[in-house]
């Protein structure tokens, strides 16, 4: 029994259960796999226009100086910066000033990074439990709602997700031969995903580690030494740049955004790290990034063991996560007395471990948490699924792979049906349709399939259809629709909503303001309170707009001194009134009050403005 699952062979480039040399469908599949993603992904893209205008105006900032690109300015001025690390920045920076700023070159790195992840994520799975299940994988996890949203817009996860990918490539690959080079490679994928949204990142590394310290062909020692050398590869690749920034004058660089001191470390332990897990205060000068749960679906809903398939999470990404559940249980199960070396325990311990460890972090997050950060859990619950599904369905021939494949294919429909009608208004007669399929192939796939080719092609066929049809339909669903603001949503639009938390000014930035900063010829065409507005001002105009007190207003960038000294210098044209600013700790206040004692107000479309130009 235990052997239906197993690995037959000492570990190797395949093992012998999946080492037949590849039929001639497999390329064509694979191109067929990435070519409808693609298309997916690329299709009516620009329908989102800049997506999340705050991450497209400091690519724009980038575009126009190279210290912006380098630190993630908001502003070309470099007064501060986004956020979160640059790494996400640097790349579409670099795709925008090869191919000029747009709408599409802001968000065409995103979808090539999700084709990127569905054919590395076949690749991964590939080596260990051969092309279909490849192939599943990879089809998954381009289908899973979320992936569809987030590949399709500008947010840092789409590169996250990437890097988390080619870390569990690079440990497979180091699993095989007990390799310190991949492992190391591995550690620099996760550290650069630090550099792309910091602690996050982290959370795959026990999976990884353990996966290398159980499965690894050489000593315990060696396996040992070789987790240290990760562990370095992964501090090296990720402090090198909290080195540079920690390093370079202030005076010449901007503010780092979010953090309460000025420091990229304290915003990756503090505002982006611990902040988000246990709430509190935690970033932007003491702004509160606790108790924004509770109910509000677009802040991840009540904490606690079922948020993931709660109002917020479920639709997005836990279409396959029962089966996955059920598939790990029933995979580790049956290869607990495999060889230590076992490819198939070996892979179902690196992308479960990464699903629980990712899943559970998401759910008990008393801090900042968003439906779209599932996008990371999404490439681990494909993998597992792939994995244990064809290694359950090659089993068949025994009752007990038969029980746990039929319900993997019953617990998908049933969820699916739940999920859909959550919106039953949208496509009423689908979820009827996955149940029905559902339950009457987990049926057949328990009783038996008799040993006919065509027979047992088409009940894997209906299988398949049966555990993705519904999650297909709600990727297809929001690829078509266009998104904004800091927190998209996948699915069925309701009432036109697809964003949620835009920027404050996005819609008030009117064609004559935009129109009167794009004719200054100031360091800055303008101020505004908060980051959010001068992010859309800056797209606007395609000038450089200080964004005070950065993303809430409260970061202290930049003084009162400091932005006196600016106006006496001439470095600014105008004062927008509005906006998001007043955050505790920022200057935001000071300085409105300030312009407003010193300087005439005037109105520029339906906007308050003062020109601060003597």
């Amino acid at each position: 029994m235990t052997t239906a699952l197993a690995s037959r062979v000492e570990p190797g480039p395949v093992a012998e259960n999946v080492a037949k040399p590849p039929g001639r469908w497999v390329r064509p599949a694979v191109f067929c796999l990435l070519a409808a993603t693609a298309l997916l992904y690329f299709w009516n893209l620009t329908a989102s226009g800049y997506g999340n205008s705050f991450y497209a105006a400091a690519v724009q900032s980038g575009t126009q100086d190279w210290k912006a690109w380098l630190f993630g300015s908001l502003d070309a001025g470099n007064v501060l910066t986004v956020d979160k690390p640059p790494a996400a920045l640097w790349v579409t920076t670099a795709f925008a000033r090869l191919f000029g700023f747009s709408s599409f070159t802001v968000l065409a790195p995103q979808a090539l990074m999700g084709v990127a992840s569905v054919g590395l994520l076949y690749l991964t799975v590939k080596r260990t439990s051969g092309p279909v299940a490849g192939l599943f994988a990879g089809a998954a996890l381009a289908l899973t709602p979320v992936a569809a949203l987030m590949f399709k817009f500008n947010n840092p996860d789409a590169l996250l997700t990437l890097l988390l990918i080619a870390g569990a490539y690079c440990t497979v690959r180091a699993i095989e031969k007990a390799s310190p080079r991949w492992l190391a490679f591995a550690g620099v994928a996760i550290g650069f995903g630090f550099l792309t949204k910091m602690m996050q990142a982290f959370l795959v590394l026990p999976a990884f580690g353990l996966a290398y310290l159980v499965a690894a062909p050489t000593s315990l020692g060696k396996r040992l030494l070789h987790l240290a050398g990760a562990v370095v590869s992964v501090v090296v690749s990720a402090g090198w740049f909290i080195a540079l920034v920690d390093l370079w004058p202030t005076a010449s660089r901007p503010y780092i955004g979010g953090s309460t001191d000025d420091s990229l470390l304290e915003l990756a332990l503090g505002y982006n790290g611990l902040g988000r897990i246990f709430g509190g205060s935690g970033g932007g000068g003491g702004v509160m990034v606790g108790g924004m749960g509770g109910g509000n679906v677009g802040f991840g809903g009540e904490s606690g063991l079922t948020r993931m398939f709660g109002a917020s999470f479920g639709g997005e990404v836990s279409w396959l996560l029962p089966a996955a559940l059920i598939g790990l249980v029933a995979g580790l199960w049956f290869t607990r007395r495999a060889a230590g070396t076992d490819r198939t325990r070996a892979a179902l311990i690196v992308w479960g471990g990464w699903m629980l460890v990712t899943a559970l972090v998401f759910s008990y997050m008393s801090g900042i948490v968003h439906p779209y950060y599932a996008v990371a859990l999404a490439p681990s619950i494909a993998a597992v699924v792939a994995i244990s599904g064809t290694s359950l369905w090659r089993g068949r021939a025994h009752l007990a792979p038969r029980v746990f494949l039929s319900l993997m294919i019953a617990a998908s429909a049933v969820w699916a049906y739940i999920l859909l009608d959550r919106n039953a208004d949208w496509l009423p007669a689908l979820r009827w349709v996955v149940v029905g399929l559902g339950l009457v192939t987990a049926t057949v796939v328990l009783v038996g399939v008799p040993p006919m080719r065509k027979l047992v092609a088409v009940v894997a066929t209906v299988a398949v259809l049966t555990v993705g049809l519904g999650t297909t339909a709600y990727a297809v669903e929001t690829a078509s629709q266009a998104h904004s603001g800091s927190i998209p949503i996948s699915g069925p639009a309701t009432g036109g909503e697809r964003g949620m938390g835009g920027p404050g000014m996005e819609e008030s930035a009117s064609t004559e303001l935009g129109t009167a900063l794009a004719a200054t010829t100031t360091k800055w065409a303008a101020a505004t309170s908060s980051s959010q507005s001068a992010a859309s001002l800056e797209l606007a105009s395609g000038k450089s707009v200080i964004g005070i007190g950065g993303w809430s207003g409260s970061d202290p960038a930049p003084t009162l001194a400091e932005f006196q000294q600016y106006v006496a210098d001439g470095e600014i044209t105008y004062y927008v009134e509005g906006g998001r600013g007043g955050g505790p700790g920022g200057g935001s206040n000071e300085i409105s009050e300030w312009v407003a004692a010193n300087f005439t107000a005037t109105t520029v479309g339906d906007q308050t403005v003062y020109r601060l130009l003597s």
